[in-house]
Order: C-alpha cells, then structure tokens, then sequence
C-alpha cells in the first residue's frame, strides 16, 4: 500500500477479512504443489482469501486470525478439468479437493495472448486479412472475446473468439478498423484455431480514430482534432491540515463512518461491515458489498457482433484487469493507494500498485435554511469519501466507485469510458442496428448490466425488505380535493416474492429495515434503495442473454444469506448455457427472507444506443443507485457539522465576504 499523506499504522497482526498477501498466494500455492503433485498442465485460475463466516467472526476477537485460508480455481488444460481447492494456510494443508465437471472457469491473461499469437500464425486468416489488403500481419490488433454458448462448446473445448482489428503503427487505435465478417474460434487447451469464417469483405474504415496528443493531428485522423484546448487553468485541490479520514492497515475511519476496504481477483474492489458511529454506538449498516456480476449483450445480429454477450466478472475477473491509478489524473486531494495482489496461471503473485483509491471530496451544500424575516442563514456543505477503483476490459474502461457521504448516504456509481466496440459497413450503407459514428465506422446498440451484491446488516443481521410504491388515492370521502396520495410498503416475506422491477410512476423504491429495532418515531430502522437510470434486457425469450444472464431481467432480488451464493449469474458462467446456476436458481428454493439474515441484489444497466460523440474515445457515462437512511436516526445526522469558512463565500479572488466583484 502506499499513502501520499502517510497515514498507515499497520500492526502485525492480518485481519481475518484482508485479502491474500503475496507471501500468502506463494505458500497457498506451494502447498498445493507439494501435497497434489501437480503438473505443469494445472493452471492456477485464481487463488484468493477465503472470507470467514458471519459465526467465525463472531466468534472471534480483536486481532485473532481464526483459520487463516485460501480458495484457488485450478484448471488442467491436459484433462479439461476444473478443479476447486481449499488450503488452510495455518495447518499447511490441503482440506478440500473438488472436481467440478462440466463448467469452464474465467479466462487466464496467458490464454489471451496465446490466442492472439496462434490466430495470427493460422493460414485461413492470413488469407482473409489479405482480402482486405493488409499484408504486415503485425498490425494486427486481435482481441479475444468470450464465445457466449453455442453448440460447439458441448464438446467440452475451451474456446474463445478473436476479433481482428487494423493499426497503423503501434499506438494506433485499432478499433478505428475493425475487419467485418471475419470470425475465428480458438481452443484454447490445444491452442488451434479450430474455424475461420469470412462472410465477405467489407472495406476497412478510411479514417483514423486517435486520441493520443502526439498522434491527433497526424494526416488522416479525425478532422474535428486539430489540437489541445490552452484555456484550461490549473485547478488544485488541497488539505492543509491532512485529509479527514485515517488507514490502519485495511481498516478506514472518516469522521463517524468505520469499513475495511477488501478485495478479490473476480470481484474486485470489496467494502466489509460498513457502520456508523451514533452517539458513541457503532451500528451496522452493511456486512458486505461487491459488485456480483458484470453482462454485456449486443443487439447487432451481423456474424461478427451477434455472440457478444460476455460476463466481464465471471468470465475474466475484474480484479486481474485493474489500473495501477495515478495520483492528479484518476483521483486528486490527499489520497490513500491500496495496492491489489492477485496471482498469474504459474501461481505466482503479481501486485497491482495503487489498485484502489481513497480520498474525499467536497459535494456541494448539505443543507442550507435562510430565515428571511431575521436575514440569518445557516449553510454546511456536504463532503463524501471516495473509494474507487477503474479495470479495463479489452476495449472499456470501467470505474467503480463507492460514496459515503455525512449525512449517513451512501451511493455506488459506475463510470463508463473508454473506446467502443466497433463494426464497419460498406459505402453508402447505414447499420440496422447501430449508429455511425465516422465514415463507414459505426458502434452497435449494447447494454452494460451490473449486479451488485448487499449484504445488509442494518442494526444487526436480522432484516426485512419492504417494496414501497406511491399512489393517488381516488377522489371522494376524506379526498375531496383530490390531491391525496399515500405510500404502501408491500413486504417480500419469501424469495419467491423477490425478482422485483423498478416502476418510476410509482416512484418505487425499497426499504431494508430491522423489525426488532424502533426508532424515535415508533417505525422500524431502516435503510431504502433508490433507484437510478435503468431498464431490462432487449433480447427475448430463447436469446442467450434470456437464458444466460435471468438475473438482469429484474432489479432487485432478495434472498437467504448464503456463503455459497456469491455471483448472480452463478459462479462458472463461461461457455455456459445458462439455467442451472446463479439469481433464479437461488430464489427457486423460496426460503423465508422476514426478519432474518438477507442479501440484497440489485441489477442496474447502462443502456449504450452510440453517439458520434462516443467516437474516438468515450466521454465518461455514469450509472449506479443510492441507499438512504429512513428512521435510522432520530433527525438529520449532518446536523452537527461545523459552519462553512468565511472564504467560502469569496468569488474569483474577491473579498471573503466582500460584493461579489470580480477583481483581475
């Protein structure tokens, strides 16, 4: 880890929900080397810590490491097998050994180049680059996609599907010209490719697409880039007194908020019992939160776009593709790094420095009354502390970000940027089922779907969610006006009842509330969701996403606590064909979900239809939700924050205070 404002105190001892040390992925892996035997053929998929039980941790006590251990993903390319291990890292030994038959586990970093090298050397598509009249082979930009489910995958191959795309040189953005219609299959335990189709030429893209400074005004790149603005100020964010918020190994405290910031190679950024200090009692709000699951389903269905639908979290890992940040571009202010540590097929540790920041931010006024009769006004302003992280996944970027701000809310957003998939078509054609976006350059209609998984503790382990809808009521009786309208919280007492849709002219939200805890007001405490932007899957029944990917046709699931439950599109979505694991599959058992440990999970998507403006690069798009305190505290906890400084009221270097002029 690594701090600008040097505020770590680590003690020896390791949390028993920190994630794996190096030290820690290289004895788990050594263990198992020594006590399987295991060849060179066994891949190590992932090796990560195995979080304790709600009951261990229970059990425990401040600093105890209660059976330290590790869960590796193996796959062995000589057998086509997946296997799932646990290692308690404490005894030194291997205590469980599963064969999983039949799945295929996230795609290996090693696989990807190995792809793109073996696809480059096959003959069939040399000669179908050539078509296209490009003979430098090295230009060639191959990005190897998840193959989705097909028939071809009953064989029990590990495939994937390389995408070619044309560079000029090096640091060009290929996917100014992809090549259309031009299919490959790899397999990737044999390392052949095993198809190439050709479903015709279609011209590569005449224009450039570059973003880079040195490369924009280069001949042939985007008329509408000429060169860089030289208005833009400097603009600097500073503490002087040191940030509000301190680190003590993974533990962060800012001003009355307490979590531990984890981590994992499929899940990436992971928050542990988040709480909130009220009146000297830490009290639960979330034992868990993690983004579950990450689907991507186009709507072109042109041979080179109608297989897209990859499972970003399941199917490659998000914790594998994080960005080492860079402290005034990803994050500014005094900033805490957590550096990330995930493992390579060898089993070799690998650390990602600076993996995940941690600032804080101004955010406007958090409240402000002016008494217009006395003139006396009373503002504070709001302040949120940042955790974030960005991956990137082949051509997207992806920025995970958690608020937590003062007045006890808290908000996850996603931050989409990055450069688009793209396709081509002919001269004087317009694509079906995309937008053009330069000539003969165009970006199909997808959407991005995000499952993020809540383990809720509001004020204890045992909740209860409640669906509330606002409606009018009819005019008459009590009603003569016919101005009324009321709430009515519909209670989800089973699974079955989950699998829940949003309803904007209900203005629908849910609540998680404790029954067995009563606030000032006599209700239950409570924390509801809010909803952002959102929508279902355009693809119907029968499509792969229908079968596939059933969680992100409803918003909100609820469901049993259940270690073993953790993705919602199950745990080896690759090559799957869907139906047998993940969201539907659990709320099938229809277990009672009042008054006990539940899990929450919400589905959001950003529903991409491409603008020219997205083209060379994305500006960032932003989606996510918002949980907020209802009657978990007596008034309004961002009551105490101190006044706002007099400079505030200062406007371009006038006066603290002074008219407002304006003074060069």
């Amino acid at each position: 880890m690594r701090s600008e404002a040097q505020l770590v105190e680590t003690g020896p001892t390791i949390h028993p929900l920190d994630p794996l040390s190096t030290d820690e992925i290289t004895t788990a892996v050594s263990i198992i080397r020594k006590v399987r035997g295991i060849t060179d053929s066994t891949r190590f998929v992932s090796v990560s810590a195995l979080e304790p039980s709600k009951a261990e941790l229970a059990g425990g006590h401040a600093g105890a490491v209660p059976g330290r251990t590790a869960f590796a993903v193996l796959y062995d390319r000589a057998t086509s097998q997946t296997v799932e291990a646990i290692v308690s890292l404490t005894r030194a030994s291997v205590e469980s050994w599963r064969e999983i038959e039949g799945v295929q586990p996230g795609i290996m970093l090693e696989e990807f180049f190995a792809a793109e090298d073996v696809t480059r050397a096959d003959p069939r598509w040399q000669e179908a680059v050539r078509k296209r009249g490009v003979t430098d082979f090295s230009l060639a930009m191959l990005d190897p996609w998840a193959t989705g489910y097909s028939t071809e995958t009953d064989a029990g191959r590990r495939l994937v599907r390389p995408l070619t795309f044309i560079r000029s040189g090096p640091d060009d953005n290929g996917y100014a010209r992809p090549v259309e219609g031009l299919l490959v299959v790899v397999d990737l335990d044999r390392m052949t490719v095993v198809d190439v189709q050709d479903h015709g030429v279609v011209p590569l893209p005449p224009q450039a697409g570059n973003y880079m400074p040195e490369l924009m005004t280069l001949p042939g790149n985007r008329p509408a880039h000429t060169g860089l603005r030289d208005d833009v100020r400097p603009l600097e964010i500073t503490q002087p007194k040191g940030p509000s918020f301190t680190v003590d190994a993974r533990e962060v405290r800012w001003q009355k908020w307490r979590l531990r910031v984890g981590f994992s190679p499929r899940e990436g950024l992971v928050l542990h019992t988040v709480g909130y200090e009220d009146r000297g009692r830490l009290r639960s709000v979330i034992h868990r939160a993690s983004m579950s699951e990450m689907y991507i389903p186009y709507g072109d269905p042109a041979p080179t776009h109608r297989f897209k639908n990859v499972f970003d979290e399941g199917e490659y890992g998000i914790g594998f593709l994080l960005n080492p940040l860079e402290r005034g571009c990803d994050c500014l202010g005094e900033i805490f790094y957590f550096d990330a540590v995930v493992n390579d097929a060898d089993g070799n540790p690998v650390t990602i420095p600076n993996a995940i920041c941690l600032h804080e931010e101004d955010f406007g006024v958090s409240w402000k009354h002016t008494d217009f009769r006395t003139e006396k006004t009373e503002v504070r302003r709001s302040r949120r502390l940042v955790i974030s992280c960005y991956a990137t996944v082949g051509n997207y970027e992806y920025g995970f970000f958690w608020y937590l701000y003062n007045d006890g809310g808290i908000e996850f957003e996603v931050k989409l940027t990055g450069v688009i998939s793209t396709g081509a078509v002919a001269d004087g054609q317009r694509p079906g089922h995309g937008t053009l976006v330069a000539p003969n350059l165009y970006g199909p209609h997808h959407q991005h779907f995000f499952n993020v998984r809540l383990d809720m503790a509001v004020d204890g382990h045992r909740n209860s969610v409640y669906e509330v809808d606002s409606e009018p009521l009819p005019m008459g009786p009590g009603n003569e006006t016919g101005n009324a309208w009321q709430t009515r919280k519909t209670l989800l007492a089973r699974e079955s009842d989950s699998g829940r849709l949003i309803d904007p002219f209900k203005a629908r939200y849910w609540t998680i509330v404790n029954p067995e805890v009563v606030g000032e007001t006599g209700e239950p405490v409570g924390y509801k969701l809010l909803p952002g932007e959102n929508t279902v899957p355009m693809a119907g029944e029968g499509s792969q996403t229908w079968n596939r990917a059933g969680f992100a046709y409803k918003h909100l699931w609820v469901t049993a606590h259940d270690d073993s439950q953790r993705y919602a599109a199950g745990d080896y979505p690759n090559q799957n064909k869907g139906g047998t694991d993940g969201l539907p599959v659990y709320v099938a058992a229809d277990r009672p979900i009042e008054n006990t440990d539940v899990v929450v999970w919400y589905t959001f998507c950003a529903h991409h239809v491409v603008r020219p403006e997205d083209w060379p690069v994305m500006p960032t798009s932003r989606v996510g939700f918002h949980l907020k305190p209802v009657g978990f505290f007596d008034g309004n906890p961002a009551l105490d924050l101190p006044p706002s400084l007099p400079a505030c009221h200062s406007v371009l270097g006038g006066e603290p205070g002074g008219n407002g002029q304006v003074h060069p």
